[in-house]
């Protein structure tokens, strides 16, 4: 039976066992066999038993534990697992010290360098000189309105990312309990009632394209350079395909056919892409013509990438959108999109080659597929299962002889 425990009683020799305090808390010493004695509090919360650890005796003394235990079952009365607050953090940190927290782990899951970068910069210019100092359980969807609502409208993307890293970040603080949620951050119901849905606002901007009556003009300059990143450009050009795609080419991904084969099929090989490497994140395979493999076989390092910076190292996206750039400064005309009158980005390539598909009468779903794109309906997705490698290779190869200047 519980019993007023006294300061005099707990100096004793006490035999081991659990002593009740009488103060209708749950309340208790425990004696061990060894004469060490620890404070323990049981208190029911939600229809279970909960016992809660509070200190060793004497560091913790009598009249601590009273205070203690008489502070849990006050939370528990209130609805609140008093086992639960008391592991939350006596201070609370601000929003840049969670996300120096955060950060890591986060940063672990994105492979992409560039990616890694701009999680760090984004967060440090929009977020940081707003609620970077403020401590991470104040921060109310008003705070978060604040940073994102000046640059909704003409920064639409970048806005609409920063409000995802600031979610995560808050989530991270809400796993570890230094705020209660629901996170301020979040789009559903919450940020999405104060600012207009980006495809509301958002401009889309295509990436600046060759014409078609420069293209083969572009083409014979692009030729006269010398370099891993012309070749990768030119290799680029030939199968429509995105930078990273190209790239990060290897010749691990490349399967060449005997002679028979080749010319049973209409082309030399196959080239299959990782779906890590994919936009859409499925393995995607190009056929390998005859002008293509002439541009990639001369090399004596058939091994690794296929395209090594003078590092031997993956070339960068800038290598290839530099040598546009100092294309387009050297040609007396110059080669501009057509619409917004910027210079040719490598990314519009792809749209001159869709453009030529359209001007001259190619086949829409081989060029949808070569380009890595869905198309259609669920019922053409479902008869379109085969990747028309021949239609492709004739494709590509009719192409390469517009870029060339050739009938065909």
């Amino acid at each position: 039976m519980p019993k007023r425990l006294t300061a005099q009683l707990l100096n004793t020799s006490m035999a081991a066992g659990r002593y009740y305090d009488d103060s209708g808390t749950g309340l208790h010493i425990y004696v061990r066999k060894s004469g060490s004695k620890s404070w323990s509090q049981k208190i029911r919360f939600g229809g279970k038993q909960l016992e809660l650890g509070i200190g060793n005796y004497p560091m913790v003394s009598l009249a601590e534990a009273r205070r203690i235990a008489a502070e849990n079952k006050a939370l528990a009365q209130r609805g609140i697992n008093p086992k639960l607050e008391r592991v939350k953090p006596k201070t609370i940190p601000s929003f840049k010290e969670v996300m120096e927290m955060a950060l890591p782990s986060i940063q672990d899951e994105l492979k992409n360098a560039k990616h890694k970068a701009q999680w760090r910069t984004t967060l440090e210019t929009y977020a940081l000189p707003s609620i970077g100092g403020t401590p991470v359980n104040d921060i109310t969807v008003n705070e978060i309105h604040a940073v994102l609502q000046p640059i909704w409208k003409d920064k639409t993307e970048t806005a609409s990312r920063l409000r995802g890293r600031i979610e995560k970040v808050l989530d991270h603080a809400i796993v570890k309990r230094m705020m209660s949620p629901p996170n301020p951050a979040a789009w559903q119901g919450n940020l999405s009632v104060l600012l207009p849905k980006k495809a509301k606002v958002i401009t889309k901007r295509n990436h600046p394209a060759i014409q078609l009556n420069d293209a083969q003009r572009w083409w014979a300059e692009l030729k006269q350079r010398d370099g891993a990143g012309a070749k990768a450009l030119m290799l680029l050009t030939l199968t429509a395909s995105r930078s990273g795609e190209i790239r990060g080419m290897r010749w691990k991904e490349l399967q060449m056919f005997e002679d028979v084969e080749a010319q049973k099929c209409g082309f030399v090989g196959i080239w299959t892409r990782p779906a890590e490497r994919m936009k859409a994140k499925r393995e995607h395979r190009v056929p390998i013509t005859s002008s293509m493999y002439e541009l990639i076989c001369n090399t004596n390092d058939q091994t690794g990438l296929v395209f090594k910076s003078g590092k031997m190292t993956t070339l960068s996206d800038m290598t290839l959108s530099a040598l546009m750039k100092r294309m387009h400064a050297r040609d007396e005309y110059g080669f501009v999109d057509q619409r917004s009158g910027l210079p040719a980005v490598p990314h519009g390539l792809r749209s001159t080659f869709r453009d030529w598909v359209a001007e001259t009468g190619q086949s829409r779903e081989a060029a949808e597929l070569q380009l890595a794109h869905q198309f259609g309906n669920p019922t053409e997705h479902a008869y379109y299962r085969t990747d028309l490698l021949d239609q492709r290779a004739k494709l590509l190869d009719r192409w390469h002889k517009f870029l060339e200047g050739l009938n065909g």
